[in-house]
């Protein structure tokens, strides 16, 4: 039987996935984004994620009318599982994806779910949506899956195909259909969990075990500045010890660190249980960008004369390094904190979509930082290879302070007027 598949969602984890199984199965994919789809018919994905070249050669049929989706025997859900202003889960995506589904599957259809969601959701909460809107019995008429999502942005080595997939069915048939499509696409690295609850368990750990490492190394970097000393030396220091966990410090955004541990601390508190570690490794991360703007602010205000507004250059906006992914923005965080300050923020990215970060978070970037300075401050918020080679000094008034956040320019010798500051 050769699967019909048809995968609702096409960004950072969609269109990698549905590239991955059309050379195996016949494939569509959905959007309700007509600018993703246009791009995307175009030639260009706006994530950076699939060549000119690959996407030409897919033969997948994208499109946002729902009908396209009639007939599929697996649909598999990649949309976004973002959090509110409170920090609480927001499935409105996935019910938005259940609601469209529901009038277009058929009898014996299989609703595979990819995003990150905390224990129960997928048989608790999608499938009485799914069924709400086909009048079909969920476990009868249609059968949930849950494989969660592996993808990391930019990262050419771990892609879909080359990452051991967690699987799950409702059934073991079904199961066994899953793993036999995900194999096909990883060369059969599987590894089948009991239960879909399982499935989504080992998940959403996945990154609450990051963010709370993360949290550790942010946390002590705080107190190696009080002591003078440089974080990045001392994790230098204690790597060499072979069970040590190498994590650095620096600002946590994007959409799954920053995010998924809400979902988790949200399954514990409904089941009476306050997770401690989990939401003190948030807190902790969270409020990185604001602390590190309170401490350039006061380095940086006796080195103003009275009344002067600082001028700061931050390089960087996207939340990791040369991927264009504006989700959830840190440096975002920091720009409002300096200007809390009453500063003069400047940001550049030469990876970011201009229009997207004016769009997302009022910030208008930079096309020749040089031509706007000289600057009291330069911020390196993103490790992006194009900051690696930058000299700062030239960039900088006769006094001004470098802030390495990445430890990007360590080891380089500073002349004696600037200061140089790192996480």
């Amino acid at each position: 039987m050769t699967e019909r598949i048809a995968v609702i969602g096409l960004g950072y984890v969609g269109l990698p996935l549905a590239v991955a199984l059309a050379p195996h199965f016949p494939v569509t994919g959905f959007d309700i984004s007509t600018r993703r789809l246009a791009a995307l018919k175009a030639g260009q994905d706006e994530t950076g994620e699939i060549s000119p070249e690959t996407l030409s050669k897919t033969g997948i049929a994208c499109s946002d009318d729902a009908s396209t989706l009639r007939g599929q025997d697996i649909y598999i859900v990649t949309v976004p599982t973002p959090v509110d202003s409170n920090n609480e889960p927001d499935l409105s995506p996935l019910l938005s994806a259940c609601a469209t589904l529901g009038p277009v599957m058929g009898k014996g259809a299989i609703i595979c779910f990819e995003s990150t969601v905390y224990p129960g959701v997928t048989e608790k909460i999608c499938g009485p949506a799914l069924e709400k809107a086909s009048g079909l019995v969920c476990g009868r008429d249609f059968f949930l899956g849950y494989s969660p999502e592996r993808i990391n942005p930019g990262d050419r080595e771990h892609t879909v195909d080359r990452l051991t997939k967690i699987v799950a069915g409702q059934t073991p048939d079904i199961c066994g259909r899953l793993v036999n499509v995900y194999g096909k696409v990883n060369g059969g690295k599987i590894h089948a969990a009991p239960s879909i609850m399982v499935a989504e368990a080992a998940k959403v750990i996945e990154n609450a075990q990051r963010d709370i490492n993360i949290a550790f190394v942010n946390e002590i970097s705080t107190i190696f500045r009080r002591l003078g000393l440089s974080t990045h030396d001392v994790l230098e220091a204690a790597g060499t010890k072979w069970n040590f966990l190498k994590f650095t410090p620096g600002l946590v955004g994007g959409h799954c660190i920053g995010v998924d541990p809400f979902y988790l601390a949200r399954c514990a508190r409904d089941l009476g249980y306050n997770p401690d570690i989990i939401l003190s490794g948030r807190r902790i991360n969270d409020s990185m960008a604001e602390r590190i703007a309170n401490e350039l602010h006061a380095l940086l205000l006796p080195r103003l004369s009275s009344g002067q507004v600082g001028k700061i250059l931050i390089l960087g906006l996207t939340f990791k390094e040369d991927v264009p992914d504006l989700r959830n923005s840190k440096v975002a965080d920091m720009v409002a904190a300096f200007t809390r300050h009453g500063h003069l923020v400047n940001v550049a990215d030469p990876v970011a979509n201009p229009d997207e970060a004016q769009r997302e978070y009022d910030i208008q970037l930079l096309k020749n930082p040089a031509g706007s300075g000289p600057y009291d401050l330069v911020v390196c918020a993103v490790g992006h290879q194009d900051f690696r080679e930058i000299d700062p000094v030239p960039l900088l008034t006769p006094d001004g302070i470098v802030a390495d956040l990445k430890g990007l320019w360590r080891g380089r010798a500073w002349p004696a007027h600037i200061a140089y500051w790192q996480v």
